[in-house]
């Protein structure tokens, strides 16, 4: 079955087949979410069903993963952009020592490259924000029973640049640095080379994201998620 396509006849035929198994216990569902309406929020859009449970919530990555260490829910709902630890951090740390912990990236941010990156950190979903009332609960059931998801906006971006090659730890350290508004010449102060290096990384980054300038480099790498807006 399509996960994107779960709908409301696939909720009813979970609850169906938890009845015809005999099985009453819940889905038991961390919340990860430095906004405290935003927790608030998933456990109202929760709240009423009867196969779902919210059985705890952290505000940080580090909160999340002593959290999970004491509560082992079955389904983490993950933020990316939290103080102290980031999600994709903390998602890492909790699949290596719980390489069973099934992970829903929950978040605003729709680019390629932070899927990517979530996705290759071990997420079994990515649900955008503005899809959590209509995709949420149907997204949870299907991760739970073994099934990955990902919100179709977000799979066509990273279908659209799979192919293409991703920039180096270098490569976007110094576009992060240019995106702060920093010449080649502080740049390379800040990253202790010197400024032809800068230059030639910066022809690289042009190719690779196919632009021609430092500010389609930077709003391109932010659009996409491969540098912080």
């Amino acid at each position: 079955m399509n996960n994107a396509h779960f709908g409301e006849t696939g909720a009813k035929g979970y609850r169906t087949a938890m009845a015809a198994t005999g099985t009453r216990t819940p889905i038991r569902i961390l919340t990860v979410d430095d906004h405290a309406m935003l927790r608030e929020g998933i456990a109202a859009v929760i709240e009423g069903q009867p196969d779902m449970q919210v059985v705890g919530e952290a505000s940080n990555g580090v909160e999340a993963i002593e959290r999970f260490a004491e509560l082992k829910p079955d389904v983490t709902l993950m933020d990316l952009q939290m103080p102290e630890m980031n999600g994709i951090d903390a998602l890492r740390a909790i699949r290596a020592k719980h390489p069973d912990a099934r992970v829903i990236v929950l978040t605003t941010y729709k680019g390629d490259a932070q899927a990517l990156a979530a996705l290759k950190g071990g997420a079994a979903g990515y649900l955008l924000k503005t899809a959590m009332r209509r995709e949420l609960l149907d997204t949870i059931r299907s991760v739970h029973a073994g099934r990955r998801h990902v919100t179709a906006e977000v799979a066509s971006e990273v279908a659209l640049h799979a192919a293409e090659e991703a920039l180096s730890e270098r490569e976007i350290g110094v576009l992060t640095a240019v995106a702060a508004g920093k010449s080649n010449k502080e740049v390379a102060r800040e990253l202790s080379v010197s400024e032809d290096t800068v230059k030639g990384h910066l022809k690289i980054i042009f190719t690779k994201l196919g632009v021609a300038d430092r500010t389609h480099a930077v709003l391109l790498a932010m659009r996409r998620g491969i540098i912080a807006p």
